[in-house]
């Protein structure tokens, strides 16, 4: 049966109706009751929805949907309150004790009597609804063959890994991003601005990204900064931006009064001698940029400013000098649209072909999408999931007819089926271009009850499928990390559909300064860089989720205020805010689901957080929190308990060490847990270790400070961890040896396994984990070397080891190490000979090695690593920098196909980086 708004209050009814939640019994009556009525509503509301969809309604259909969509939510504040009350009653000393308490029992039944009454008064309504349904013709409505009924979510594809395709995903895209790569590298040596202009959804950042990320660029540049912009913006903002990402370690004055001016000053004295490239995304006004443009320095080192807009006129109105350039992208033509549309709508087919007796409608489709590419995506990733049959494909050509670009879109979301509709309008509550990752966005959906758990499947596998739905209809942009690691975001264009909808609906609403009118309708609320005005325009508790994103300050009253008046809150999300503490009145958030402190302030959690017996995930990650109180064992529904902090004086070419937290006993408890990172262990307490193997749902740990004796016991546990996704275990010290001998058969979902310890040998399981697709070896001073072991690991993409090796050779046999993307050999300071044979590493892109203090000569073999894009090398020995210069013979000639090797080196305190054989670097060598 298709599910609708309504679907999530019956099932609220019905959890109301099993818990432990003492329901008097008239209170019980009308719930049962409700429940009945909005099952028979149900059917009704499928057949408006249905006709919505298509645009068949009336205003007046429209008004209804609106007015039930409004009781549904009055529904869902009534059940909520109540059990607030309940509980409240309950820490109390018991609910039904304290009916019993003499002169009490009248103001205790105010609950009960207030929750039947409003439920009475609901059921008149709905009937009300019901009979005005029937009068604007709507009819029970079951089955069908619209997205509401038919749209089934498939397990997730095994053939998931070629919807993230390289950079030719856009078919001629690489020519362009050539060509502007050449006039960033090898254009005048005066500052210029660069404009690429064109509509939305052309792809204007589609290309620049391309740029931006190449290698010659990031190794021709010393800084550089891509900033979003937006129709709105603060100047003061951007300044502060850039200056996070071009300089974060210079200091800001404090107490400064001309903030702007300071911020200037600061970036245009650090890059008076870089050079530079920065990108202004998706620019609609000029005025920033006479403010801006005095934090760039106009110095002759071929800096490079690069923006991109829809409007002519704002790019033409830069053009300073005569090296400025304005570039206007057009529509494809439509011979490149239709390679575009096949690769996407008909993706596993053998070569993208489409079926004869479909083309002749396909390419109708494709002439209406303008030669926009984001467009031809949407669409075509919309049909890639419907039947290849003439009726469907008929269906998406008359929804296109006579339509505008942003029509076309919004076409895409409404032929969504209802449960991937809310999920996709929760990427409005982010800001633009803001990219999360996969795991805190399932996270936040389950947190909002947008996923249930499927047969045999963890809610967490419900939602990837949800995300790997959204990325097949290319509604979701996709970045890997490491290989596998997901971040997303989605188009500007597309965000823009998302906000009028979520408008519509009052899905979710943004505050952004005293200019911001809230609709109090609203159950989520994003806040922009003030809390100033926020209760000025925020008098509800009704609000459910609430996000803070750039804050510039975050008062105590506001704290204060925050948890008095929201006390329904599911989500808070203080990531990144100025926040130093969190007081005791968070254990009033009873429905409390999702709490994130991320990289603010926190030093203590308050007991009160025992309280939080809903919640289901508590992120601490890189705050200033140490120990967690022994009140945490309460939460029994606690799913995902991350907190630790970044050492920051043990950071090593790239690589960071973490501190745990530690927590008293009772971690046992947690039986829910699926991940835990990190947990900081009492150097003497094995049976804390012991804890461990009772937490049988374990998809992710990380723990620090553990000891030799711990090592048996640790592998005990970790054996029984069926479902394990990813391991990180750190020991009290760098030369603590830990022996993980004792572990037979490692997790067998086993996919990243990072181990920061020295180790007697190598542990023989290693190579049985056969979806391993990361590994990190640290301090683990191996005297055999392990190449031969890992070899075979048919899906590990990223191999990093540091002093992990003591021995004097290293060699990658040919038929090695087939998917392996990214190597690191850091500081093997016995190594002489590194060599590669021809036919090993034949996937590889970046390597990085260094310092190898006694290797004389280039690792023999790299001439034969086919893509090979990124070569690091790291504080060598002068006589091996010697053989890399121009002049230096086999070596040099060696890497001369690579189009990047860097040479990271310190000057003035800063890092830098230069592409072997330009100028600079053979000044440095001298």
């Amino acid at each position: 049966m298709a599910e609708t708004f309504l679907s999530r209050v019956i099932e609220k009814l019905v959890v109301l109706l099993g818990e432990e939640v003492n329901l008097l019994k008239g209170v019980q009556k009308e719930v049962r009751s409700l429940r009945r009525e909005l099952e028979i509503l149900q059917p009704f509301l499928r057949d408006a929805e249905a006709k919505s969809e298509k645009g068949e309604v009336s205003d007046a259909t429209k008004v209804w949907l609106k007015h039930l969509r409004e009781e549904a939510d009055r529904i869902e504040d009534i059940v909520d309150v109540y059990v607030y009350q309940v509980e409240q009653h309950r820490r109390s000393g018991g609910f039904i004790a304290f009916l019993h308490k003499a002169g009490r029992s009248i103001k205790a039944l105010k609950p009960r009597f207030s929750i039947a009454s409003e439920i009475q008064n609901i059921k008149k309504s709905l009937g009300e609804t019901m009979e005005r349904g029937k009068n604007l013709g709507l009819r029970p409505f079951e089955q069908g063959t619209t997205s509401l009924a038919t749209n089934v979510i498939a397990p997730v594809d095994p053939r998931l890994g070629s919807l993230f395709m390289e950079k030719d995903e856009f078919v001629s895209i690489e020519s362009a991003s050539k060509e502007l790569v050449e006039r960033l590298v090898k254009g005048p040596s005066t500052r210029s601005v660069i404009s690429l202009v064109g509509e939305g959804g052309i792809g204007k950042t589609t290309l620049i990204k391309n740029v931006y990320d190449d290698e010659v660029v990031k190794g021709h540049f010393d800084c550089c900064a891509w900033i979003t912009m937006s129709q709105t913006y603060d100047t003061e903002m951007i300044l502060k931006t850039m200056k996070s990402l071009i300089c974060p370690t210079v200091k800001q004055p404090a107490g400064d009064i001309n903030t702007v001016q300071e911020l200037i000053k600061i970036l245009r004295q650090y890059l008076q001698t870089k050079r530079y490239v920065v990108i202004f995304d998706d620019v609609w006004e000029t005025d920033y940029w006479d403010v801006i443009k005095h934090a760039l320095p106009s110095s002759d080192k071929g800096n490079r400013i690069i923006i991109t807009t829809r409007s002519k006129t704002v790019a033409e109105s830069l053009k300073e000098t005569p090296s400025d350039l304005v570039q206007e992208l057009k529509p494809w033509s439509q011979e490149l649209a239709w390679e575009l549309f096949c690769k996407k709508a008909f993706r596993f087919k053998p070569e993208g072909r489409c079926p004869q007796e479909l083309e002749q409608l396909s390419r109708a489709i494709v002439s209406k999408c303008q030669g926009l590419p984001l467009v031809i995506a949407a669409v075509a990733g919309s049909l890639s999931t419907k039947e290849e049959v003439d009726y469907e494909w008929q269906k998406v050509l008359a929804n296109l007819t006579n339509s505008s670009i942003l029509k076309i879109l919004a076409f895409s979301y409404h032929d969504l089926p209802y449960h991937l509709k809310s999920c996709y309008l929760y990427f409005g509550i982010f800001p633009d271009d803001y990219k999360i990752t996969e795991r805190k966005l399932y996270r936040l959906w389950i947190a909002e009850g947008f996923i249930k758990s499927g047969r045999d499947k963890t809610q967490e596998q419900v939602a990837e499928e949800y995300l790997t739905e959204l990325i097949h209809r290319n509604l979701v942009s996709v970045e890997l990390q490491c290989g596998f690691l997901k971040l997303c975001w989605v188009h500007d264009l597309m965000r823009e559909i998302i906000l009028t909808v979520a408008d519509e609906l009052c899905f979710c609403q943004t505050l952004n300064g005293s200019q911001s009118r809230f609709e109090e309708k609203s159950r989520r609320i994003s806040i922009y860089h003030t809390t100033e005005y926020v209760f000025k325009s925020v008098r509800d508790s009704r609000i459910r989720s609430m996000f803070l994103f750039n804050m510039s300050g975050l008062t105590k009253s506001f704290v204060a205020s925050l948890f008095e008046n929201f006390k329904l809150l599911k989500l808070l999300d203080f990531e990144r805010a100025p926040l130093d503490s969190l007081p005791e009145e968070v254990g009033n958030l009873f429905h409390l689901k999702y709490l994130s402190l991320r990289r603010t302030n926190v030093k203590i959690v308050p007991k009160s957080i025992g309280k939080l017996r809903n919640l289901e995930t508590l992120n601490l990650s890189c705050t200033l929190v140490q120990v967690l109180p022994g009140e945490i064992s309460e939460l029994r529904k606690l799913r995902h308990l991350i907190a630790f902090q970044i050492h920051e004086g043990i950071k090593h070419y790239g690589l960071e060490t973490y501190l745990g937290v530690r927590i008293h006993e009772g971690i046992g408890k947690l039986e829910e847990l699926q991940t835990f990172t990190c947990l900081e262990t009492y150097p003497k307490d094995v049976g804390f270790v012991e804890e461990l193997e009772r937490l049988r749902k374990l998809e992710a740990l990380r723990i620090s400070g553990l000891t030799t004796k711990m090592g048996k016991a640790l592998g005990t546990s970790i054996e029984k961890m069926n479902h394990l996704k990813k391991l990180h275990l750190i020991s009290i010290t760098e030369d603590e040896i830990l022996d993980l001998q004792s572990i037979s058969s490692p997790p067998p979902c086993l996919q990243y396994l990072s181990l920061f310890c020295q180790l007697p040998e190598f542990p023989s399981w290693i190579p049985k984990t056969q979806n391993l697709r990361g590994l990190n070896l640290c301090f683990s001073r191996l005297m055999v070397e392990p190449l031969k072991c890992l070899k075979g690991l048919p899906n590990l993409a990223y191999l990093s080891m540091y002093q992990a090796y003591a021995g004097e050779e290293l060699r990658f046999e040919e038929g090695g190490f087939e998917k392996l993307r990214h190597l690191r050999l850091l500081k093997l300071e016995g190594l002489k000979v590194l060599i590669i044979d021809k036919g090993a590493l034949p996937l590889l892109e970046e390597f990085d090695f260094g310092p190898c203090p006694l290797m004389k000569e280039m690792p023999t073999g790299v001439q034969h690593l086919p893509n090979l894009k990124s070569l690091g090398i790291y504080d060598m020995p002068r006589e091996f920098v010697a053989g890399l210069q121009p002049d230096g013979g086999a070596d040099y000639c060696k890497i001369q196909h690579v189009p990047s090797v860097r040479f990271p080196y310190k000057h003035n305190g800063q890092s830098k980086s230069y592409k072997l054989g330009s100028s600079d670097l053979l000044q440095i060598l001298k």
